[in-house]
């Protein structure tokens, strides 16, 4: 079990020097917080702090050598262990929830979740839809884990089984699960079996369809619909489809080096396109819709480490073994501009070697630096060292967690750290590029949810018209009246689980089994626009309506924390109606906190 065994003392919320603000409606501070996670190269144990307070420190025991990986939006930190058979979690301590232009973020000291997964060889690791899925090499089985209740402490894992043992992993595409295929022909002592190709798969592990063939497949991301992996012919990509899992092979390009291979892949959250490796001395950008699909870009040195930037997806960084940081402009497919950072780091000898490591905190790079016992901090804009902090041990492995929000104080509420971080406002506002949009899974909408139609009607909401009058057009009672037409509705509940969606009324449930159905993107009177998902019912009572059509401002892929439902049995009549929308937020909301919700919009 992973313990924690050490934790400084100090205030709740850590505020960086450079975020703090006030606001003259709510009395608020701008907040930015990350939180960095080192595993130990030689020492088994996971050393945490806050960059902007590195003295203020948490340490966790481990069994062996652990490679971190922060999931569910960073909520959790995973540590595997492959040399030991063991993985360990951390709560990270900084939830993130997204409210299409802002996220609320709720921050706490990290945590070690009792309980761990064992078994042979535990490597890969997948974050995707919600899900956690590890390979268990040697176990010929992947462990799935909803990635929700880890956030909430709590280890509860089922298995997908493979045909064969083997280094590979396994994945959700969509509403189906797709695993890498070994060879079945004998190998001799511990060699490992030969990766063949890529497969769909039910949960059970039973086989559909033909193996699609990825010989040496290894690695694998997720950017926008796609999942991309690489092969020895090319990079296999695999997006969902009403039949199933669809595949399509992105072949090498004649310019790139030959006899090398892609291996590990990074998939940018922003913009649909991938940053690979490709041999020892480059990179490659694939984008999987548009030619040309993969572009080369040739290194001075041999690659140590790289990543991409999330906050900017234009671009990555890699460092190379002179001890060089190049930023990688993606879009344009070529280095940017490089500064040394580092002493030189060899890439002969094993590739478990302690070498430096990076990850993405806002404005800087945060780097690993094992010889010297540090931590680096570079500034990504000019490449210069901005910090460093001192590790001891051998720091190796890192993950970095949080981002930037804001604490309210309204009315004396409580908010317990919860904090919001604004996103991009324009998106929010409906103003976006078609490119932008991609589909989204009903698991976005999974949850309790109460209407928040009976607040209205009983005042709880008149602080909300108030606050939206200072600023508006009309009066707080003319809010009031254009929002008892939006909000009403007889359906005070509804719960999502999986694709079982059920709507409450007097209590009453009416429950129906929902597919995606595609979305439509609307053109309001003003200007701006919106996209409405659409699930269509499959299974369920006669009274569950046909069509279900989700607005909550977002375009893409992403957990919603309120919604906008249209339902009925003709999906063209819904997409008229613009003046009726029942909103839904959390049924673990209290109501002070839902004005508070709507304020901070």
């Amino acid at each position: 079990m992973l313990r924690s065994l050490a934790c400084a003392t100090g205030i709740w919320l850590i505020l960086t020097a450079n975020a703090m603000a006030q606001d003259t409606d709510h009395a608020h501070e701008d907040v930015t917080l990350y939180r960095v996670f080192v595993g130990d190269r030689d020492v088994p144990k996971v050393t945490a702090f806050d960059l902007g307070d590195p003295a203020r420190r948490w340490t966790f025991e481990t069994t062996g050598q652990p490679k971190l990986y922060g999931v569910d939006n960073g909520s959790a930190v995973v540590a595997v262990q492959s040399d030991d058979d063991h993985v360990h979690f951390i709560r990270s301590g900084i939830s993130l929830h997204s409210h299409g232009d802002h996220s609320d973020i709720s921050i706490a000291d990290p945590a070690a979740v009792d309980g761990a997964l064992t078994g042979p060889r535990p490597f890969h690791l997948i974050d995707h839809d919600g899900k956690v899925v590890i390979n268990f090499d040697r176990g010929g089985y992947a462990a799935v884990l909803e990635a929700h209740t880890l956030a909430e402490g709590k280890v509860e894992a089922t298995r997908l089984p493979q045909a064969r043992a083997h280094h590979g992993y396994a994945a959700p595409i969509g509403d189906a699960w797709v695993t890498s295929v070994a060879s079945n022909a004998p190998v001799e002592g511990d060699a490992a079996p030969k990766r063949i190709g890529l497969q769909e798969v039910r949960v059970d592990g039973t086989p559909v369809g033909e193996v699609q063939t990825c010989t040496g497949i290894h690695g694998e991301a997720f950017s926008g619909a796609y999942l991309a992996t690489g092969c020895d012919e090319g990079i296999l990509t695999v997006t969902a489809g009403k039949d199933g899992p669809a595949f399509r092979m992105l072949p090498y390009t004649a310019d790139l080096p030959t006899g090398e291979s892609t291996g590990t892949l990074l998939g940018s959250r922003a913009m649909q396109v991938f940053l690979g490796n490709h041999g020892a001395k480059g990179l490659v950008v694939v984008d999987p819709v548009d030619t040309p699909h993969i572009r080369y870009i040739e290194l001075p040195f041999r690659r140590v480490d790289f990543a991409l930037d999330p906050a900017n997806a234009r671009f990555g960084y890699v460092l190379t073994e002179d001890g060089t940081l190049h930023r990688i402009d993606v879009l344009d497919g070529k280095v940017a501009g490089s500064a040394r950072v580092t002493e030189p780091y060899s890439m002969d000898g094993h590739w478990n070697d302690p070498r430096p490591r990076l990850a993405m905190a806002g404005d800087e790079v945060v780097m690993t630096d094992p010889k010297v016992s540090l931590v680096r901090r570079i500034a990504k804009d000019t490449l210069k060292e901005a910090g460093t902090i001192p590790v001891e041990g051998t720091p190796y492995s890192i993950a970095v967690v949080g981002g930037s929000g804001v604490v309210h104080e309204d009315n004396g509420h409580d908010h317990s750290g919860h904090a919001h971080s604004h996103g991009d406002p324009q998106i929010y506002a409906g103003y976006f590029e078609d490119s932008q949009i991609r589909d989204r899974p009903l698991s976005d909408y999974v949850g309790d949810w109460q209407s928040v139609y009976p607040y209205l009607q009983d005042g709880t909401l008149d602080p909300v018209w108030q606050h939206k009058a200072e600023t508006g057009t009309m009066d707080a009672a003319g809010y009031k009246d254009e929002y008892e037409t939006g909000y009403r509705t007889d359906v005070e509940r509804i719960t999502i689980e999986g694709d079982v969606v059920t709507f409450y009324r007097d209590g009453k449930p009416t429950k129906g089994t929902y597919a995606y159905g595609g979305r439509e993107t609307l053109t309001y009177k003003k200007g701006n626009r919106g996209v409405r998902f659409i699930f269509q019912k499959t299974d369920g009572d006669a009274a569950a309506p046909q069509f279900i059509q989700f607005s909550d401002h977002g375009i893409a892929p992403a957990k919603a924390d309120h919604y906008h439902l249209f339902w009925g049995n003709d999906r063209a009549a819904l997409l008229e109606e613009v003046t009726n929308w029942p909103t839904y937020y959390p049924s673990s909301l209290k109501p002070a906190q839902i004005v508070s919700e709507m304020m901070a919009h």
